[in-house]
């Protein structure tokens, strides 16, 4: 029981779905000053130059001069401040770069004998997870592979859906995609969307914001919350398909690598969703016994 991703030999899966998106490629803008970048990187995170002075142990007016171009950061600097500022890695490169520095974290392919570990370690979390689904998605939402027991809940969906590299978010709420067999939605698509808004408030990715603009013009299910709103408050929002073995409801959790220095890993996540009542649970088990059996007398 392999993770798989559909339509991409299992040798060549990581690089095809680390390296190609479908996303609209953001414009090209000129570089900015590393204090233009910091400064809107602070005004992300609602800090205040005191706030942030406070944090990095510097002098307000040192981090003004910085910000206004009147005092060049040194690299040691330059990484305080986006520590304290929680900047993703591929963006502290960014920083790096503007002010004349060499970029410090690497990006590396899934597929490089260097993250072998790492790969690996996707890999046991995936298998492990069974008979329950779990995937792992880019920064992107592209999928990077998932264990078996997805399959069954991607039956019979649209062969171009499922054309790599596929984007979870888009084949969840796509009208010919999983979106006609979700019970509850509304509540669930106006998850998703708070859930991408506050990952593009967090990194500032254009491409995320071309995706959550996609997103918001698929048709809306009848009571669907306008806008991003109506599940901030909620605890666990679940997640009820419907498939030929009846309702299955889910509640996920996601993981990623705790201390990551090289930005594919910092960018990787596994979702790993779990039977949110005993009927799903049984169904679960029964489809899995399934695959086993089926796979079994098709090897005597």
């Amino acid at each position: 029981m392999t993770p798989q991703v559909i339509g991409i030999p299992r040798q060549l899966r990581y690089r095809a779905c680390m390296s190609t998106t479908t996303l609209p490629a953001p414009v090209r803008s000129p570089p900015l000053p590393v204090g233009t970048l910091l400064r809107e990187w602070r005004q992300r995170r609602r800090l205040s130059q005191l706030d942030l002075a406070g944090e990095a142990d510097i002098s307000t007016r040192h981090l003004s001069f910085v910000e206004t171009g009147r005092a060049l950061p040194s690299r040691e600097m330059v990484l305080r401040l986006a520590e304290r500022l929680e900047v993703p890695l591929r963006e502290r490169n960014r920083l790096l770069t503007a002010a004349g520095y060499a970029p410090m974290f690497g990006e590396r392919g899934l597929d490089d004998p260097a993250l072998a570990a790492a790969r690996q370690a996707v890999e046991l979390v995936l298998q492990g997870h069974e008979p329950y689904p779990a995937l792992a998605v880019d920064r992107h939402w592209t999928l990077v592979s998932y264990n078996r027991s997805v399959r069954h809940l991607l039956a019979g969906l649209p062969a171009d859906l499922l054309q790599p590299p596929v984007n979870v978010l888009r084949l969840s709420l796509h009208p010919q995609g999983l979106a006609p067999r979700i019970v509850n939605l509304a509540t669930w698509r106006a998850h998703l969307l708070a859930r991408l808004r506050q990952q593009v408030e967090a990194s500032g990715d254009a491409a995320l914001a071309a995706l959550a603009d996609e997103l918001r013009r698929y048709p809306a299910p009848a009571g669907a919350p306008a806008g991003w709103h109506g599940t901030e408050a909620a605890v666990v929002v679940p997640l009820q398909l419907a498939t030929p073995t009846g309702t299955l409801s889910f509640i996920s959790t996601t993981t990623v690598f705790g201390t990551p220095v090289d930005i594919t890993l910092s960018e990787l996540a596994l979702e790993t969703f779990f039977p949110a009542d005993a009927s799903t649970a049984s169904a679960l088990r029964q489809l899995a016994e399934s695959d086993y059996t089926g796979g079994a007398a098709a090897s005597t």
